[in-house]
Parts: C-alpha cells; sequence; structure tokens
C-alpha cells in the first residue's frame, strides 16, 4: 500500500506535466531525474564547520518564486532547504551550504516555470520513472496506451471494492469462474434438451414420474418446430427478431396454444443458460413476443340434473364410479385416472387425493356428498385397485361412446 499511496501523490504532478501520455515526456523525465538527485540524504555526507559566519534563515528569490534555507542547529546538523510549490510545502535537508544553495537555487527556479515535479521526494520520483517504464513496456507488449493517473485511479477504485483482497486475486477468481458462451446449434441444443429431460418422466413402482408422458409429448413437438425454423442458427445468435418471427409463424394457432409455446421456449432459454449456450445477459426474455397473450375464454357448457342422472344410468363398471366422482367431486381426469378404491373408503366420508396423484403434488380430502356416497355404495366391493384402468386419450374414446 505504500507504492499506491506514493502514486496517489503523482495523480496531480501527472495530469499537469505528463498529460494522458506521460511516458516519453523529455521535461517531465528530465524533472523528476533531477529531484531525484541523491546529495539530498542528509546521511550521504557528513557535517562540516561552516567556514563563515552567516545569518539564517536566507531567503533565495527567483522572479517572484521563493526558497529558504535554515542553519545547522545543535539538534539538527544540516542545512535545510524549504518552497511552496502549489501550495505543498517541500523540504530537502543537505550537510553542506554549497549543496543547499544550489538546491535552493533549483528550486526557485522550477517554481517559477510552474513545475511540479520538485514536490516529489527522492523515493516519489524514483517510483514515477518505474511505473512510466512498466507502461512504457505494456504499451509495447499490447498496444494499449494507457496513462499513469488512469493505471492509478482504476486500481484504487478496483481496491476499494475488494474489501482487503487484492485485484490479482480477484482476477484469478473471476478467470475461474467465468462461464465461456459455447456455439451450439438449436437443432442439436434442442435434441440434448430432451433427451436430459427423458429420465424425469420414468418413476419408481408406485411411484410418481416427475413429468408426464403426455406433457413432454407436446412440448417436444414445440420445441422442434421451433429448431426447424431456425435450421442454421446457434442458441447464442439468438435474438428478439427471431423469437419475434417465430411467433408470427404461430397466427393460425389459438391464444393459448401461442402461450404454451412461450412457455416451452423460456424454459429451452433457461435451460440453455445453465448448459453454458447462452449467456446470462441475454434478455430475450424480455422480447415482447415472449410476452404471454390474453386469450378469449369460451363459454362453459354444463350437463343438466337429467342428462348427468342419464349419462350415470347408462355408464356400466368403472366408467360409471369415474363419471360419478368427476362429477360430484370435481376431481380433474388425470386425478381420476390415478386414484384407486382404497383413496375412496380410507377415511369415511371424504375422498383421498394424496401428492402422488394430485395435479399440484399436494394433498387434498374432497367431501363426499349423499349422491355421490349412493351412486358409489355398489361398488365398496372394491377395496383397492385402479377405478378405471385406461389412459386419457381411452377415457376420452369412452366418454364420446357413451
Amino acid at each position: 500500500m505504500v507504492a499506491v499511496a506514493q502514486l496517489v501523490e503523482l495523480q496531480i504532478v501527472v495530469l499537469a506535466v505528463a498529460g494522458s501520455n506521460p511516458v516519453g515526456h523529455p521535461k517531465f523525465v528530465e524533472e523528476i531525474s533531477k529531484s531525484a538527485d541523491p546529495r539530498t540524504g542528509p546521511a550521504q555526507k557528513t557535517a562540516e564547520s561552516e567556514t563563515r559566519k552567516m545569518r539564517f534563515p536566507v531567503k533565495v528569490r527567483h522572479r517572484k518564486a521563493e526558497a529558504t534555507i535554515y542553519g545547522k542547529t545543535k539538534s539538527y546538523p544540516f542545512y535545510r532547504v524549504t518552497g511552496y510549490v502549489h501550495g505543498n510545502r517541500v523540504m530537502s535537508h543537505f550537510a553542506t551550504y554549497s549543496e543547499a544553495r544550489i538546491k535552493a537555487d533549483n528550486l526557485v527556479r522550477e517554481i517559477a516555470d510552474g513545475s511540479k515535479s520538485a514536490v516529489l521526494s527522492a523515493n516519489q520520483s524514483h517510483d514515477a520513472l518505474e511505473a512510466l517504464e512498466r507502461l512504457e513496456s505494456f504499451r509495447r507488449e499490447t498496444g494499449k496506451q494507457i496513462s499513469l493517473i488512469r493505471a492509478v485511479s482504476e486500481y484504487i477504485e478496483a481496491a476499494s471494492k475488494l474489501n482487503g483482497q487484492t485485484v490479482g486475486e480477484a482476477i484469478e477468481r473471476y478467470v475461474t469462474t467465468v462461464a465461456t458462451v459455447k456455439r451450439k446449434a438449436i437443432a442439436e441444443a434442442v435434441e440434448e434438451f430432451i433427451k436430459a429431460d427423458a429420465p424425469r418422466t420414468k418413476a419408481a413402482e408406485g411411484q410418481r414420474a416427475q413429468l408426464s408422458t403426455r406433457y413432454t409429448y407436446t412440448r417436444e413437438i414445440r420445441l422442434r418446430r421451433f429448431a426447424k425454423t431456425f435450421a442454421n442458427t446457434a442458441v447464442c445468435d439468438l435474438s428478439k427478431a427471431h423469437l419475434e418471427a417465430f411467433i408470427v409463424s404461430l397466427g393460425d394457432f389459438s391464444a393459448k396454444t401461442r402461450n404454451h409455446y412461450r412457455a416451452t421456449v423460456q424454459q429451452f432459454l433457461k435451460w440453455s443458460v445453465r448448459r453454458d449456450y447462452l449467456p446470462t445477459t441475454h434478455r430475450l426474455n424480455e422480447a415482447d413476443s415472449l410476452q404471454l397473450e390474453h386469450a378469449n375464454t369460451s363459454d362453459v357448457l354444463f350437463y343438466t340434473p337429467k342428462e348427468f342422472r342419464a349419462l350415470l344410468e347408462t355408464a356400466d363398471g368403472p366408467m360409471r364410479g369415474v363419471l360419478a366422482i368427476g362429477g360430484l367431486a370435481g376431481l380433474r381426469i388425470a386425478e381420476l385416472l390415478r386414484l384407486d378404491w382404497s383413496d375412496v373408503w380410507r377415511i369415511a366420508g371424504h375422498i383421498e387425493i394424496s401428492s402422488t396423484k394430485s395435479k399440484t403434488r399436494q394433498r387434498r380430502l374432497v367431501e363426499m356428498c349423499p349422491a355421490l356416497a349412493a351412486w358409489l355404495a355398489p361398488f365398496r366391493i372394491f377395496e383397492k385397485g385402479k377405478i378405471l384402468d385406461a389412459t386419457k386419450d381411452g377415457f376420452q374414446d369412452q366418454a364420446v361412446k357413451l
């Protein structure tokens, strides 16, 4: 931090003398080289007695500039030269009066000429030259020209945010953790996405899969259509314009269907970020084309009590039980097809939909009204087993026939 503090002190000097390109500035180098004169060190020469009586302090002037030479004292046997450079008091120490006088003469001339290098100590001048040499070496190696003030300013700004960690340590950590975006064709990425989700459609005995096969099937159709639209495009090259063109191509579909496509594309984009096929800052989700549409809701049709009674009376076997529970308890079709007779009888007066059978994966109890209890009474002979062993398509075929 000593070196940094010294470099901070150079900011004023570099701004005024070196400008944006201090390296190679002959006046600046000459001035700081002078200020680095090793003879100013008090230990360089032993003190010697005065050859004649002098009255101190001695004032040395050049135009409006002034410096002062203070004599030796018993407690400090060295001559001191002081002056003010742009409001900053500078002081040098010498063993002989002749050296002090030379320094004072040079100092007043530098002050009169407007030089700021006089404010630098020998160590600071040395550090300035070293820093300029490093910057020049960096320019030759990389072709990038950076001023000393910029280098110091950026370092201080970075160091102030690192809470004691060095800039080098922070850079090393960044280099080892930053994600590098990989180029991957959309078609290849889509197939990889589908393959990665395949295990989630399978479940152990007695368990429910994370994803239904019907859901993944329809999602695959949407994703492959998306990939086909941009056959020669990499995921990282996707733009908001691409998404706009894709949604426009779905113009023949309903707003609800287009919203399903939007949700699928957003899932794919999120997965692509995790796979480093897209940068985290892609902002594609902000595209206007991915904002949900307000779908028009069609009128809800319903059965009259007379019509529904006719359905129940006409239905045979398990189909009657499924219709009774669906119509009088309000279960979803997917939940009905997962339901077991033990779920119907386990809790008196209620049907239990466990978390593995509920659409929301949350357990709930549905009250069994008297009418439902009456229609289910003949099924008391069944203690367990599926109420209706059929797929959703199979159930719908039977319902259409009924």
